[in-house]
Protein backbone atom coordinates (compact mmCIF):
# COMPACT_ATOMS: atom_id res chain seq x y z
CA UNK A 1 0.00 0.00 0.00
CA UNK A 2 1.31 3.62 -0.71
CA UNK A 3 0.88 6.67 0.61
CA UNK A 4 -1.84 8.86 -1.65
CA UNK A 5 -1.23 12.51 -2.01
CA UNK A 6 -4.69 14.39 -3.28
CA UNK A 7 -4.57 17.54 -5.07
CA UNK A 8 -6.46 19.33 -7.82
CA UNK A 9 -5.42 22.13 -10.11
CA UNK A 10 -8.74 24.08 -9.43
CA UNK A 11 -7.93 24.28 -6.04
CA UNK A 12 -5.12 26.93 -6.66
CA UNK A 13 -7.89 28.67 -8.25
CA UNK A 14 -9.43 29.74 -5.27
CA UNK A 15 -8.66 33.91 -5.16
CA UNK A 16 -9.79 36.57 -2.65
CA UNK A 17 -12.58 37.72 -4.50
CA UNK A 18 -13.81 41.16 -3.19
CA UNK A 19 -10.20 41.72 -1.54
CA UNK A 20 -8.05 41.32 -4.73
CA UNK A 21 -9.09 42.32 -8.14
CA UNK A 22 -8.77 39.11 -10.16
CA UNK A 23 -8.50 39.63 -14.35
CA UNK A 24 -10.44 37.77 -16.39
CA UNK A 25 -8.39 34.72 -18.35
CA UNK A 26 -10.65 32.45 -19.92
CA UNK A 27 -11.81 29.90 -17.11
CA UNK A 28 -8.50 27.72 -18.38
CA UNK A 29 -5.99 29.04 -16.25
CA UNK A 30 -5.65 29.84 -12.64
CA UNK A 31 -7.10 33.95 -12.44
CA UNK A 32 -4.74 36.41 -12.37
CA UNK A 33 -4.94 39.12 -8.81
CA UNK A 34 -3.15 41.73 -7.61
CA UNK A 35 -3.16 41.91 -4.03
CA UNK A 36 -5.56 39.32 -1.54
CA UNK A 37 -5.07 37.82 0.96
CA UNK A 38 -2.31 36.38 2.98
CA UNK A 39 -3.97 32.56 1.85
CA UNK A 40 -2.36 32.24 -1.35
CA UNK A 41 -2.21 29.81 -4.09
CA UNK A 42 1.95 30.01 -3.75
CA UNK A 43 2.48 28.23 -0.94
CA UNK A 44 0.41 25.15 -1.75
CA UNK A 45 1.56 25.18 -5.68
CA UNK A 46 5.16 25.87 -4.58
CA UNK A 47 4.84 22.27 -2.30
CA UNK A 48 3.58 21.12 -5.45
CA UNK A 49 6.31 22.06 -7.29
CA UNK A 50 8.76 21.31 -4.94
CA UNK A 51 7.65 17.25 -4.48
CA UNK A 52 7.96 17.11 -9.02
CA UNK A 53 11.43 18.02 -8.63
CA UNK A 54 12.52 16.19 -6.05
CA UNK A 55 10.65 13.28 -7.44
CA UNK A 56 8.98 12.06 -4.19
CA UNK A 57 5.74 13.33 -6.46
CA UNK A 58 6.69 9.71 -8.56
CA UNK A 59 6.46 7.43 -4.82
CA UNK A 60 3.29 8.58 -3.79
CA UNK A 61 -0.30 7.77 -4.97
CA UNK A 62 -1.63 11.27 -7.33
CA UNK A 63 -4.71 11.23 -7.24
CA UNK A 64 -7.99 13.89 -7.68
CA UNK A 65 -11.18 13.71 -6.48
CA UNK A 66 -15.11 14.92 -7.33
CA UNK A 67 -16.51 17.39 -5.13
CA UNK A 68 -18.13 16.75 -2.30
CA UNK A 69 -21.93 15.94 -2.67
CA UNK A 70 -24.46 18.13 -1.50
CA UNK A 71 -25.48 15.21 0.58
CA UNK A 72 -21.93 15.01 2.01
CA UNK A 73 -22.32 19.00 3.04
CA UNK A 74 -25.64 18.93 4.30
CA UNK A 75 -23.88 16.69 7.34
CA UNK A 76 -22.45 19.53 8.72
CA UNK A 77 -23.66 22.97 6.87
CA UNK A 78 -27.57 23.97 6.65
CA UNK A 79 -29.15 24.45 3.56
CA UNK A 80 -29.27 28.03 4.00
CA UNK A 81 -25.92 28.27 4.10
CA UNK A 82 -24.82 26.45 1.12
CA UNK A 83 -27.85 28.22 -0.39
CA UNK A 84 -26.95 31.72 0.46
CA UNK A 85 -22.32 30.74 -0.84
CA UNK A 86 -23.75 29.05 -3.97
CA UNK A 87 -25.74 32.10 -5.07
CA UNK A 88 -23.00 34.63 -4.25
CA UNK A 89 -20.42 32.38 -5.79
CA UNK A 90 -22.76 32.42 -9.35
CA UNK A 91 -23.14 36.22 -8.82
CA UNK A 92 -19.19 36.69 -8.91
CA UNK A 93 -18.25 36.21 -5.52
CA UNK A 94 -17.88 38.43 -2.12
CA UNK A 95 -18.04 37.59 1.21
CA UNK A 96 -20.32 35.24 3.86
CA UNK A 97 -17.95 35.46 7.04
CA UNK A 98 -14.93 36.58 8.86
CA UNK A 99 -12.25 36.83 6.46
CA UNK A 100 -13.37 34.86 3.78
CA UNK A 101 -13.64 36.37 0.43
CA UNK A 102 -14.05 34.21 -2.36
CA UNK A 103 -14.54 34.83 -6.30
CA UNK A 104 -16.60 33.42 -8.61
CA UNK A 105 -16.97 29.95 -8.29
CA UNK A 106 -15.68 30.14 -5.31
CA UNK A 107 -18.78 27.23 -4.04
CA UNK A 108 -17.66 24.73 -6.32
CA UNK A 109 -13.78 25.02 -5.29
CA UNK A 110 -14.42 24.74 -1.62
CA UNK A 111 -16.52 21.43 -2.71
CA UNK A 112 -14.15 20.31 -4.58
CA UNK A 113 -11.55 21.17 -1.21
CA UNK A 114 -13.29 18.81 0.61
CA UNK A 115 -13.64 16.61 -1.53
CA UNK A 116 -10.36 15.71 -1.41
CA UNK A 117 -10.47 15.17 2.33
CA UNK A 118 -13.63 13.25 2.09
CA UNK A 119 -11.56 10.75 -0.81
CA UNK A 120 -8.28 10.46 1.29
CA UNK A 121 -10.26 9.73 4.04
CA UNK A 122 -12.22 7.15 2.13
CA UNK A 123 -9.45 5.90 0.56
CA UNK A 124 -7.52 5.12 3.58
CA UNK A 125 -10.50 3.25 6.02
CA UNK A 126 -11.25 1.23 2.58
CA UNK A 127 -7.31 -0.07 2.62
CA UNK A 128 -6.82 1.74 -0.83
CA UNK A 129 -4.28 3.57 0.63
CA UNK A 130 -2.10 3.13 4.15
CA UNK A 131 -2.32 7.20 4.91
CA UNK A 132 -2.98 10.06 2.61
CA UNK A 133 -2.20 13.81 2.82
CA UNK A 134 -5.06 15.66 0.86
CA UNK A 135 -3.76 19.60 -0.22
CA UNK A 136 -7.05 21.06 0.25
CA UNK A 137 -7.55 24.59 -0.38
CA UNK A 138 -9.20 26.25 0.80
CA UNK A 139 -8.78 25.67 4.53
CA UNK A 140 -11.19 24.35 6.53
CA UNK A 141 -10.69 23.98 10.56
CA UNK A 142 -12.67 27.73 11.45
CA UNK A 143 -15.47 27.16 9.89
CA UNK A 144 -18.58 26.67 11.61
CA UNK A 145 -21.58 24.80 10.17
CA UNK A 146 -23.64 28.10 9.44
CA UNK A 147 -20.13 31.04 9.27
CA UNK A 148 -17.21 31.05 7.53
CA UNK A 149 -14.52 32.38 9.00
CA UNK A 150 -10.61 32.75 8.81
CA UNK A 151 -10.35 31.90 5.31
CA UNK A 152 -12.68 29.07 5.77
CA UNK A 153 -15.56 28.64 3.82
CA UNK A 154 -16.53 24.89 4.62
CA UNK A 155 -15.62 22.51 7.26
CA UNK A 156 -13.39 20.22 5.24
CA UNK A 157 -12.69 17.40 7.77
CA UNK A 158 -15.69 17.62 9.41
CA UNK A 159 -17.40 17.28 6.35
CA UNK A 160 -14.76 14.08 5.71
CA UNK A 161 -15.57 12.63 8.88
CA UNK A 162 -19.51 12.88 8.80
CA UNK A 163 -19.10 10.95 5.49
CA UNK A 164 -17.41 8.39 6.76
CA UNK A 165 -19.07 7.83 9.98
CA UNK A 166 -22.35 7.90 7.85
CA UNK A 167 -21.38 4.76 6.02
CA UNK A 168 -20.33 2.75 9.28
CA UNK A 169 -16.69 3.13 8.22
CA UNK A 170 -15.44 4.75 11.45
CA UNK A 171 -17.17 5.12 14.95
CA UNK A 172 -14.33 6.91 17.21
CA UNK A 173 -12.08 9.72 15.36
CA UNK A 174 -9.13 11.53 16.51
CA UNK A 175 -8.58 14.70 15.24
CA UNK A 176 -5.09 16.26 15.50
CA UNK A 177 -4.90 20.26 14.80
CA UNK A 178 -1.51 21.52 14.84
CA UNK A 179 -2.26 24.64 12.84
CA UNK A 180 -0.96 27.72 14.97
CA UNK A 181 -4.28 28.62 14.82
CA UNK A 182 -7.03 27.32 16.95
CA UNK A 183 -9.36 25.11 15.22
CA UNK A 184 -12.52 26.86 16.43
CA UNK A 185 -14.92 25.01 13.91
CA UNK A 186 -13.55 22.03 14.40
CA UNK A 187 -13.94 22.41 18.14
CA UNK A 188 -17.58 23.70 17.72
CA UNK A 189 -18.85 20.96 15.56
CA UNK A 190 -18.24 18.21 18.01
CA UNK A 191 -18.30 20.09 21.09
CA UNK A 192 -21.01 18.02 22.71
CA UNK A 193 -20.16 14.40 20.95
CA UNK A 194 -17.83 11.84 22.71
CA UNK A 195 -17.01 10.04 19.16
CA UNK A 196 -14.60 12.21 17.88
CA UNK A 197 -11.74 13.79 20.23
CA UNK A 198 -10.23 17.36 19.35
CA UNK A 199 -7.04 17.93 20.20
CA UNK A 200 -5.69 21.65 19.20
CA UNK A 201 -1.91 22.98 19.63
CA UNK A 202 -2.08 26.18 19.26
CA UNK A 203 -0.18 29.49 19.49
CA UNK A 204 -2.09 31.32 22.59
CA UNK A 205 -4.39 34.36 21.63
CA UNK A 206 -3.37 34.66 18.14
CA UNK A 207 -6.74 33.64 16.54
CA UNK A 208 -9.35 33.47 16.75
CA UNK A 209 -8.82 35.96 20.06
CA UNK A 210 -11.88 34.68 22.04
CA UNK A 211 -11.57 30.58 21.80
CA UNK A 212 -9.41 27.87 22.36
CA UNK A 213 -8.66 27.66 25.85
CA UNK A 214 -7.19 24.95 28.43
CA UNK A 215 -10.49 24.82 30.07
CA UNK A 216 -12.67 24.34 26.90
CA UNK A 217 -13.67 20.93 27.63
CA UNK A 218 -16.70 20.40 25.82
CA UNK A 219 -20.32 20.16 27.03
CA UNK A 220 -22.49 17.31 27.77
CA UNK A 221 -21.51 13.86 26.28
CA UNK A 222 -18.51 15.52 24.75
CA UNK A 223 -16.70 16.48 27.84
CA UNK A 224 -13.13 15.59 28.05
CA UNK A 225 -13.19 15.13 24.65
CA UNK A 226 -11.68 18.57 23.56
CA UNK A 227 -8.71 19.62 24.12
CA UNK A 228 -7.04 22.69 24.00
CA UNK A 229 -3.22 23.15 24.17
CA UNK A 230 -2.51 27.10 24.06
CA UNK A 231 1.41 27.25 24.21
CA UNK A 232 3.39 30.57 24.35
CA UNK A 233 4.32 32.74 21.53
CA UNK A 234 8.25 31.42 20.64
CA UNK A 235 7.58 27.79 21.27
CA UNK A 236 9.67 25.82 19.16
CA UNK A 237 11.05 22.45 18.18
CA UNK A 238 11.66 20.89 21.97
CA UNK A 239 8.55 22.67 23.34
CA UNK A 240 6.40 21.08 20.06
CA UNK A 241 7.84 17.94 20.59
CA UNK A 242 7.21 17.96 24.33
CA UNK A 243 3.57 18.42 23.83
CA UNK A 244 3.48 15.33 21.25
CA UNK A 245 4.87 13.22 23.74
CA UNK A 246 3.28 14.27 27.03
CA UNK A 247 -0.13 15.12 25.99
CA UNK A 248 -1.32 14.34 22.75
CA UNK A 249 0.00 11.34 21.68
CA UNK A 250 -1.21 10.04 25.56
CA UNK A 251 -4.24 11.41 24.76
CA UNK A 252 -4.95 10.04 21.53
CA UNK A 253 -4.18 6.20 22.83
CA UNK A 254 -6.54 6.55 25.74
CA UNK A 255 -9.13 7.15 23.04
CA UNK A 256 -8.30 4.50 21.00
CA UNK A 257 -9.26 5.97 17.63
CA UNK A 258 -10.62 4.29 13.96
CA UNK A 259 -8.64 6.90 12.32
CA UNK A 260 -6.25 9.80 13.06
CA UNK A 261 -6.62 12.58 11.08
CA UNK A 262 -4.66 15.60 11.25
CA UNK A 263 -5.81 19.53 10.81
CA UNK A 264 -1.94 19.94 9.02
CA UNK A 265 -1.06 23.77 9.27
CA UNK A 266 2.55 24.71 8.48
CA UNK A 267 2.20 27.95 10.36
CA UNK A 268 4.20 27.38 13.34
CA UNK A 269 7.31 28.06 11.37
CA UNK A 270 10.12 30.20 12.30
CA UNK A 271 9.13 32.57 9.65
CA UNK A 272 5.45 32.48 9.47
CA UNK A 273 4.10 36.15 8.83
CA UNK A 274 0.75 35.23 10.44
CA UNK A 275 2.35 34.02 14.05
CA UNK A 276 5.05 34.17 16.27
CA UNK A 277 6.35 30.65 16.71
CA UNK A 278 9.72 28.71 16.15
CA UNK A 279 8.77 25.55 14.33
CA UNK A 280 11.03 24.26 11.55
CA UNK A 281 10.85 21.63 9.04
CA UNK A 282 12.08 19.18 11.56
CA UNK A 283 9.63 19.79 13.63
CA UNK A 284 6.64 19.02 11.59
CA UNK A 285 8.73 15.66 10.37
CA UNK A 286 9.16 14.68 14.01
CA UNK A 287 5.57 15.59 14.90
CA UNK A 288 4.43 13.40 11.47
CA UNK A 289 7.07 10.75 12.73
CA UNK A 290 5.02 10.44 15.98
CA UNK A 291 1.18 10.60 14.76
CA UNK A 292 2.42 8.04 12.29
CA UNK A 293 3.58 5.46 14.75
CA UNK A 294 0.51 6.22 17.21
CA UNK A 295 -1.89 5.26 14.46
CA UNK A 296 0.46 2.20 13.32
CA UNK A 297 -0.24 0.81 17.24
CA UNK A 298 -3.51 2.04 17.56
CA UNK A 299 -5.52 1.90 14.05
CA UNK A 300 -3.33 0.13 11.76
CA UNK A 301 -1.52 2.91 10.58
CA UNK A 302 -5.43 5.00 9.14
CA UNK A 303 -4.04 8.28 9.61
CA UNK A 304 -4.62 11.35 6.96
CA UNK A 305 -3.64 15.17 6.58
CA UNK A 306 -5.45 17.84 5.42
CA UNK A 307 -3.64 20.69 4.87
CA UNK A 308 -5.11 24.19 6.84
CA UNK A 309 -2.82 27.27 7.18
CA UNK A 310 0.82 28.18 6.36
CA UNK A 311 1.65 31.59 4.51
CA UNK A 312 5.58 31.61 3.94
CA UNK A 313 6.26 31.13 0.20
CA UNK A 314 9.85 30.37 0.68
CA UNK A 315 9.08 27.60 3.60
CA UNK A 316 5.98 26.12 3.48
CA UNK A 317 7.17 23.14 0.66
CA UNK A 318 9.76 22.53 2.72
CA UNK A 319 7.87 21.60 6.07
CA UNK A 320 5.15 19.90 3.41
CA UNK A 321 8.45 17.82 1.90
CA UNK A 322 9.79 16.89 5.56
CA UNK A 323 6.25 16.09 6.15
CA UNK A 324 5.66 13.81 3.26
CA UNK A 325 9.15 12.38 3.58
CA UNK A 326 7.75 11.32 7.20
CA UNK A 327 4.34 10.23 6.00
CA UNK A 328 5.14 7.93 3.35
CA UNK A 329 9.07 6.97 4.57
CA UNK A 330 10.52 7.77 1.14
CA UNK A 331 14.36 8.25 1.15
CA UNK A 332 14.35 11.08 -1.06
CA UNK A 333 14.69 14.23 0.92
CA UNK A 334 14.41 18.15 0.14
CA UNK A 335 17.49 20.01 2.60
CA UNK A 336 16.60 22.47 4.41
CA UNK A 337 17.93 25.49 3.04
CA UNK A 338 16.99 27.40 6.14
CA UNK A 339 17.53 25.10 8.84
CA UNK A 340 20.72 25.94 10.46
CA UNK A 341 19.41 29.80 10.47
CA UNK A 342 16.35 28.68 12.28
CA UNK A 343 18.26 26.13 14.68
CA UNK A 344 20.47 28.98 15.99
CA UNK A 345 16.90 31.17 16.39
CA UNK A 346 15.67 28.17 18.29
CA UNK A 347 14.68 29.21 22.51
CA UNK A 348 17.69 29.26 24.60
CA UNK A 349 17.64 26.70 27.51
CA UNK A 350 15.65 28.65 30.19
CA UNK A 351 12.81 28.86 28.36
CA UNK A 352 12.68 25.88 26.54
CA UNK A 353 12.69 24.80 30.31
CA UNK A 354 9.85 26.99 31.14
CA UNK A 355 7.88 26.04 28.07
CA UNK A 356 8.50 22.36 29.60
CA UNK A 357 6.99 23.10 32.76
CA UNK A 358 4.10 24.97 31.05
CA UNK A 359 3.25 22.01 28.93
CA UNK A 360 3.62 20.03 31.97
CA UNK A 361 1.35 22.48 33.77
CA UNK A 362 -1.30 22.13 31.18
CA UNK A 363 -1.13 17.97 31.43
CA UNK A 364 -2.19 18.25 35.28
CA UNK A 365 -5.46 20.54 34.26
CA UNK A 366 -6.68 17.42 31.70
Amino acid sequence: MATGFFWDEKCFWHAGGNYAYTLPVGGLVQPLAAGGLPENPETKRRLKNLMDVTGISAELDMRSAPMASQEALLRVHPQSYLDAFKQLSDAGGGELGRRTPFASGGYEIAALSAGLAVTAVDAVLTGALENAYALSRPPGHHCLPDFPNGFCLLANIAIAIEEAQSKGMAQRVAVLDWDVHHGNGTEAIYYDRDDVLTISLHQEGNYPLDTGAITDRGNGAGAGFNINLPLHAGAGHTAYLHAMDTIVVPQIEAFDPDIIIVACGFDASAIDPMARMLATAETFRQMTLRIKAAAQNLCDGRLVLVHEGGYSEVYVPFCGHATLEALSGSAISAPDPLGQTLDIRQPGPRFDAFLKAEIDHLAQLL
